[in-house]
């Protein structure tokens, strides 16, 4: 078994896709780096972050970017969008089986503001181009750093989301939370209420996160074949539909959960049986246990 949190960006690539098959775009040997970083005397990485290119997955042919959460939290930047962006266009011009998105990012690189924004709007636009022209783009979501800030709506644009109990998903992050709104609001030196509301259980059970997995590469790895042919088997065009129905069950959600405080009162509200002992579950019994009860599924 072989942690997928504790990888790097390129450890977890060569670890989901067949061995020797990628192909990176733009390497650290090209030196295409942030504009921005340097101006501010801060430190560049030649990849700027993210390791994007194609490769096999079990034979299909899949274009893959993997953040590295090592260098700025994986945070996204001009180039590290542009790259991104320039991923997913190309993954449409070749007519890829799918697109993998390895995140590991705390959001947009506040050192570069409206450039990072402007970058994760770019990246959303073409997460949409791409499942509108019948390409599949499933996320990968087990790292250190988790999955926040606008990368997150990304995440959620995206035809399916691979989670084990250790990745984490939201759109603000506890730290912001708490500088925002108080620590009354929300208490980031919590680490089992920060888990129990961005962890991957949580986002399973409301149906944000399509399954759940170990923290393993190869479990990944079989995640994400299984997600592919799934995505391309029901046709991973994007309609009207399909949005309406996302947002009937977002405003479904808040008005079943209005009120409550922590998770442990939703998993009760979904009829999870003890909903204490969730998080002591391994994924594979909490999948047992879960299961019935996902948001729109069960009670």
């Amino acid at each position: 078994m072989s942690s997928y949190r504790e990888a790097s960006a390129r450890e977890r690539i060569a670890a989901v896709l067949d061995a020797g098959t990628f192909e990176e775009f733009l390497p650290p040997a090209r030196r295409v780096v942030s504009p921005h970083l340097a101006q501010l005397d801060s430190p560049v990485s030649f990849d700027d972050g993210v390791v994007v290119g194609k490769g096999k997955l079990d034979g299909m042919t899949v274009f893959a970017a993997a953040q590295e959460g090592g260098f700025m939290g994986g945070a996204v930047g001009e180039v590290h969008g542009a790259k991104l962006t320039g991923l997913l266009r190309r993954a449409v011009d070749e007519r890829a089986d799918a697109v993998l998105l390895l995140l590991d990012t705390g959001g947009v690189r506040l050192h570069e503001a409206n450039a990072g924004l402007i970058a994760v709007s770019e990246v959303m636009r073409a997460v949409l181009d791409a499942r509108d022209a019948g390409v599949p783009v499933i996320s990968l979501i087990g790292s250190a750093n988790g999955c926040f800030g606008g990368m997150g709506i990304v995440a959620r644009c995206t035809n399916a989301i691979l989670m084990s109990e250790e990745g984490r998903l939201a759109m603000s992050g506890p730290e912001v939370i708490e500088t925002a709104a108080g620590v009354e609001e929300f208490d980031s030196r919590d680490r089992a209420l920060v888990w129990r509301t961005t962890g991957g259980k949580h986002r399973y059970l409301l149906g944000d996160a399509t399954t759940l997995v170990a923290d393993d590469t190869g479990a990944f790895r079989q995640a994400a074949r299984e997600a592919v042919v799934a995505a391309r088997e029901r046709d991973a065009a994007l309609t009207l539909e399909a949005l309406e129905r996302e947002h009937a069950q977002l405003a479904s959600r808040l008005e079943r959960f209005e009120g409550m405080r922590d998770p442990l009162e939703i998993w009760q509200a979904l009829g999870v049986p003890r909903p204490e002992t969730i998080p002591m579950l391994e994924a594979e019994e909490f999948l047992g246990v879960a299961k019935p009860f996902r948001e729109g599924v069960g009670a």
